[in-house]
Order: structure tokens, then sequence, then C-alpha cells
């Protein structure tokens, strides 16, 4: 079990923790498609090669090795390799990414968690820690953060510890008194534990714990089941009792 009472912070992953997360890039595939039919048709036609794409993506990583920390980075350097390869302008590649970095903004919240935000950040400060490009901001959810680490911020990605203590230090508290919540069994879980945090995997899928180096964590498949293991607040005592 968790121990409440050592609490004084959340940390809190974002995509496939509060969103899913591939149905938003798949969305986001599909506004990028939309305008580089309209700006830049060439780079369209190939980019209906999923093989191709896939490829390209995957030298963009290996040539920015030092930069795999920052997913807008290596996206947007993916799209103007594309373009070049299809004889476009690479300099089309800072609106294309945009057109799709906005898209990727527009999540569909899992119905568990504005009442798991509202419920944390009601008691203590709620700092949102990802590895993904994704902005609580303009999602729509920025009033329950604290803060937000991000690892294209920081430099370096869960399960670093180096991103945990980040965010135990944005919410003013020691790692020990920070309780990590998230859905990645490695990033999320290890990473957390590694940097002295308690942890909860958010397993909705009920996969088996798959580290037997770690203890296996608290588990919860969704969020109002661990909001729950809150005792409830305390009532006055009426004075004329």
């Amino acid at each position: 079990m968790i121990d409440i009472s050592r609490i004084k912070a959340i940390t809190l992953d974002l995509d496939d923790t509060l969103w899913p997360v591939w149905p938003t890039i798949a969305g986001a595939e599909v506004a990028l498609s939309d305008w580089l039919n309209q700006y830049a048709p060439a780079t369209a036609a190939l980019s209906q090669e999923p093989e191709l794409k896939k490829a390209v993506r995957a030298e963009i990583a290996q040539r920015h090795a030092d930069q795999a920390h920052d997913l807008s980075f290596l996206r947007r350097e993916a799209i103007r390799e594309m373009l070049l390869r299809a004889g476009d302008p690479g300099h089309l590649a800072e609106a294309a990414f945009e057109v799709f970095f906005a898209a990727r903004q527009r999540v569909e919240l899992f119905d568990d968690a504005l009442p798991a935000l509202a419920f944390w950040s009601q008691r203590y400060p709620v700092v949102a820690l990802s590895n993904g490009n994704a902005d609580v901001h303009r999602v729509g959810i920025g009033q329950y953060f604290h803060a937000s680490v991000s690892a294209q911020s920081l430099g370096v990605a869960k399960p670093d510890p180096r991103i945990f203590l980040a965010g135990a230090q944005a919410a003013g508290v020691l790692p020990h008194e920070v309780l990590h919540i998230g859905d990645d069994a490695h990033a999320d879980c290890v990473g957390a534990m590694d940097a002295g945090m308690q942890v909860v995997w958010l397993n909705r899928e009920g996969k088996d714990w798959p580290h037997p180096s770690h203890p296996a964590p608290v588990q919860v498949a969704e969020l109002n089941a661990l909001c729950a293991l809150w005792p409830p607040p305390k009532r006055g005592i009426h004075p004329h009792a």
C-alpha cells in the first residue's frame, strides 16, 4: 500500500495516463497529411508509403541520437527529410510541424482523468512529468498543474532519475515525499522507484508486472480507484454535539 501520510506532491504522466495517445497521434497525422496535400503535394504523395516514413523516422532518430529526448525536434526533422526527398522546400517543415503539433494537443481524456486531477490538485501540488510533447495548457488542463517537466525541456527522459528529481524540485518537496503515477512499467514505475518516490502503476489493461528486479508497485486499473484510497475528509464537530 502507499503511505498517504508521506505524500506532499503528485507527479503525473500524461500520454496513456490521462488520455490514449495513439488516437491523438493518428488525428495529428491526418491534419499533417491534409496540410501537405495543399502546400506540398509531392511530399503528401511520398508520405503515403508507410515503410518509407518509418525508415525516414528511424534514420532521423539515429542521425540525431543526442536529441532522443526531444520528440518535437525528431518529428520536425523527419518532416523536413520527407519534404527534401520529394523535392519540396525544406523550410516548410516548420509550418507543417506546427499543424501536427496543434492537432497533437487535441486529446480525448479518459473519463477518470478530470475527477482525479480535481481531487489531487485540491490537496497537493501536481507536476506533469512526460517524455512526450503534450502541453497541459494547450490541452486545456493547465489549471490543475503546479508545474510541468518534460524530457524536451530538461534534456533527459524517463526512466532517468533526474527527470523525477526535477519534478520533486518543481513541487518544492523531497523525492520520498512524492507519489508518481503513470502507465509505463519501465519509464514511470522503475524510474520513479530508482528516484526514491512512491509509485502507483496505472495498469488499465491488466498486464503482468514485467520487472522482477523491482518489487511490483501498487496497481490500479483506473484513477478513481486510486483516489478512493484516500480517507474521507474529517468533518468538524458540531458545537452542540
